[in-house]
């Protein structure tokens, strides 16, 4: 499926769509092939809490560690059997538009990964309508300073963002580290069918809990920093595969490769991968399989980087 281009004015096409089309474009769940919605997102949600169950009941794992004081503010952390301090650490940040999804039902990828030697880390973030989108991007940012501190001699952290996560993910490249005190051992991010720029959000049915301003849209949208000079790697910038279902909306499609371009032009490593045959749920639910192309790509990116 090929993305849609801006048009020779340079209007990104989502402005010419009716409300009803934009709204469709923007809800993944319109968009599965093999289950039907309701379906889709069930399997979803059940397996990602099973998933979590397993690993919880058969990995050694610190639980609902506080990385902050405030609501919500914790991550869990699951162990491969030869713990030691010195792992990779994969940092995985759930879906669901900033308002629904939960780490204690998001430890997908915790079994494959555990079982060859990475730690996994679920973190937490307080949701919409409770939690606004500038706090939950300074939530992550603190959970990624936390584990740097908690862990100083980690072999890489590996942060990766699902949806909502992956624009979450997406701000960490942009974020300020020295205000920290502590700058993470970020070794790759990986984007996984991500909203980079939030300006259409506003005019769908996601934007009523997140309150989103124009101003806001634009000050949390990676796309628009990543645009602007400043937003250059500082540095030696980590890889970021930037990754979309081949079942994902045009709309889905066109953010994730127009945040690829930009990544290029502003001098990051960036790849893009359309990995095939899975929708927006599928790509995630299936990281819970050691044979799935996506969890073989995260697994390449950390033993070459690392």
């Amino acid at each position: 499926m090929d993305a849609p281009r801006e048009d020779s004015k340079g209007e990104a096409p989502w402005r010419k769509m009716s409300g009803e089309e934009l709204e469709k474009q923007y809800t993944p769940s319109r968009w599965t092939v093999h289950l039907g919605a309701e379906e889709a997102l069930r399997t979803y949600s059940q397996i990602g809490s099973e998933a979590t169950r397993r690993a919880r009941a058969t990995r050694r794992s610190l639980l609902d560690v506080p990385y902050g004081a405030g609501e919500g503010e914790t991550l869990d952390i699951y162990f491969p059997e030869a713990a030691s301090e010195a792992l990779p650490l994969f940092v995985f940040l759930h879906g669901g538009y900033w308002q629904s999804g939960s780490k204690d039902e998001s430890a997908y990828p915790a079994g494959p990964l555990t079982v060859l030697g990475v730690a996994v880390v679920v973190v937490g973030y307080t949701l919409a309508p409770k939690g606004t989108l500038d706090q939950m991007v300074d939530q992550v940012a603190r959970s990624l300073a936390f584990l740097q501190k908690r862990f100083p001699d980690n072999e890489g952290i590996y942060l990766c963002g699902h949806s909502a996560g992956a624009q979450l993910a997406a701000m960490m490249l942009l974020a300020n580290w020295t205000e920290r005190g502590v700058t993470p051992n970020l070794k790759a991010c990986f984007l996984l069918s991500g909203v980079y720029d939030l300006e259409p959000i506003l005019h769908t049915s996601v934007n009523a809990p997140l309150h989103l301003t124009p101003e806001g849209a634009r000050r949390n949208s990676p796309q628009w920093h990543l645009e602007a000079a400043s937003a250059k790697p500082r540095g030696p910038a980590c890889p970021v595969l930037v990754i979309v279902g081949q079942h994902d909306s045009p709309e889905f499609h066109r953010q994730s490769r127009e945040f690829y371009q930009t990544l290029c032009r502003a001098g990051w490593r960036a790849s893009y991968e359309d990995l095939q045959d899975v929708d927006h749920f599928e790509m995630v639910w299936k990281l819970t399989q050691q044979d799935y192309a996506l969890i073989q790509i995260i697994l390449k990116t950390i033993f070459q980087e690392s």
